[in-house]
Parts: C-alpha cells; sequence; structure tokens
C-alpha cells in the first residue's frame, strides 16, 4: 500500500517572485510559494498575524491529510462559484481546508467553506485586516487563489488565478494526493532457499504512517500456518509479543523444515489510534512465503 506526487504551472508576472524580499525595517516580506517549497500548516513564519472566525489551523485535524490553501475575494464573483468545488473537496475526505477571506467576518461567513459544525475537523477560516495584507504580499487575488500542499508539507501545486483549468488541475492534484494516502504499508523478509538442518527466519513489518500511532489497548495478533513439516518457535504472536519500534512493527518466528518445497502464510491484525479522533483505525493485512529447503 504506497503513494505518488507533483505538479507546478508557469505563472504570470505578478506571481513570479517567490524569492523572499528582505525589507531592513520590517523584516522578511511573504512571497508566494511555488512547487518543491515547504509550507507549514499556518504559511511561513513571514505571514502576518491573523483573525481565525473558528479555532486557528488544528495539526491534529490536519494530520494526514492533504492542505488546500484557499484565498479570496468577497468581490470577486470567481470565488462564490468556486466555493462549491472547494466544500466538495472538504467533503471527499484526507483534504483540510484553510481559507482565508479578503473581508470582514460578516462578509467571510459569505465564503466560508467550513460553515460552522457542517465543516468542524477539517479546515477553518481566517478573514480580516492580516488576510488583506497577506493576499496583496503575495500577489494573489482577487482570487480564487489555490496552494495545494502534500502529506509531507511540500507544495504540490500552486493554482494563482480563476481560470478554469488550473481550478481543474487544483482539484485533480488534490484528490490524487489524497487517495494515495495509506495508513500504513507492509513488507516480508525470509529466505529463498534453506540448508538442511538450519534455521531460518520468517519476519512481516507493518510501517504506520508518521500521523498515527499504534494502540496497544485493542488484539493485535499475527498468525502463520505452514505445512506440518515445518517446525516453529510460534506460530501466533500477541500484544508485547510483537516488537513495536516508534512506527514499525515486525512479526518474527524461527523455524526449520526437512528438504521439500514450502509455502507458508501469515497474517497481522492491529490497531491504531487517529489524531483528533476518539475512534481507533484497524489494520489487516498477509503474506506468503514460498522456499526450499535442500
Amino acid at each position: 500500500m504506497s503513494r505518488i506526487t507533483s505538479l507546478a504551472f508557469a505563472l504570470p508576472l505578478a506571481f513570479a517572485a517567490t524569492t523572499a524580499v528582505a525589507d531592513t525595517s520590517k523584516g522578511p516580506v511573504p512571497t508566494l510559494p511555488k512547487a518543491g517549497d515547504p509550507l507549514g500548516l499556518t504559511g511561513a513564519a513571514e505571514w502576518p498575524k491573523l483573525q481565525w472566525m473558528y479555532d486557528a489551523p488544528s495539526a491534529s485535524d490536519a494530520a494526514g491529510k492533504v492542505i488546500v490553501h484557499w484565498f479570496c475575494s468577497v468581490k470577486a464573483k470567481p470565488c462564490a462559484d468556486d466555493l462549491a468545488r472547494i466544500i466538495t473537496l472538504r467533503d471527499a475526505g484526507k483534504i483540510y481546508i484553510v481559507a482565508y477571506i479578503d473581508g470582514s467576518q460578516r462578509d467571510a461567513k459569505k465564503l466560508d467553506p467550513i460553515r460552522e459544525s457542517e465543516g468542524i475537523g477539517r479546515g477553518t477560516v481566517a478573514f480580516g485586516a492580516g488576510v488583506t495584507k497577506l493576499m496583496k504580499q503575495l500577489g494573489v487575488g482577487p482570487g480564487p487563489s489555490s496552494i495545494v500542499v502534500d502529506v509531507d508539507g511540500k507544495v504540490a501545486l500552486v493554482s494563482p488565478n480563476a481560470a478554469s483549468e488550473q481550478l481543474d488541475a487544483r482539484d485533480a492534484k488534490a484528490n490524487a494526493l489524497a487517495g494515495a494516502i495509506k495508513d500504513f504499508t507492509t513488507s516480508q523478509d525470509g529466505p529463498k532457499t534453506v540448508k538442511i538442518g538450519d534455521k531460518f527466519q520468517l519476519t512481516f513489518k507493518v510501517q504506520l504512517s508518521p500521523w498515527l500511532s499504534y494502540s496497544k489497548g485493542a488484539p493485535m495478533q499475527f498468525d502463520w500456518s505452514a505445512p506440518k513439516d515445518i517446525k516453529c518457535d510460534s506460530m501466533s504472536l500477541k500484544g508485547d509479543q510483537l516488537k513495536i519500534d516508534d512506527h514499525t512493527l515486525t512479526a518474527t518466528t524461527s523455524c526449520s523444515a526437512p528438504k521439500g518445497i514450502y509455502e507458508a502464510r501469515g497474517q497481522i491484525r492491529f490497531s491504531y489510534s487517529i489524531p483528533g479522533s476518539q475512534n481507533m483505525g484497524t489494520g489487516e493485512d498477509g503474506a506468503t512465503w514460498k522456499f526450499e529447503v535442500k
């Protein structure tokens, strides 16, 4: 179970400057990032302080999600038209929206993609003078303008204006990145050939995504099945018998067998905690080992 990435656009002149501009009296001025640049959940360090209609962007709610930073002015009709598309992204799952609305709080409610309890946990909204200043500094507006950030914290796409092809590309990129997010991946290891009389190991690993953690409070078990001629130290590992090192879970057993060609199977079941949720995720996967003893 694995992942994917990136795409960039030639930007118009207003968006071409991406190197931070030094201002000796006020410090660095924000500039529009480009594909491949790191960008935090709350933007770059030089972004101005912002007012939030709800809470500030939540690291736990956004963990393991694609972030779409969406910039719009209440005076721009294309923003009203794009609102439905942003809400669709919000509801797609694995996408977190941070909206920046150039206007008062009352004005911002007209372009609010979170819509109170309907979207709580799926994003938040900034408004007011800080947004007006930020959009001017970045050279975006009146919008819609977007920055798509992958789960690795790097910009995957910048969509600087309301051209329909850019909005289509933004939505396609965000959905593709979200669709590629995996909570865990698995791998296996074992010999292809073994000498008669030698012991050998069969190993299975689960690599949990960094925003998740294993839950030891729920059943966790790995079971092997193999022909009766194969003798192993254990055919079932439970709880603390499974080694957990940070985000890696490892199940290993040592075996021996007489001369022959064999096939063994294994199946893992485990649980993990999800940031910002009281619910637990469950994982299940398996593997097959084929080897010859000679």
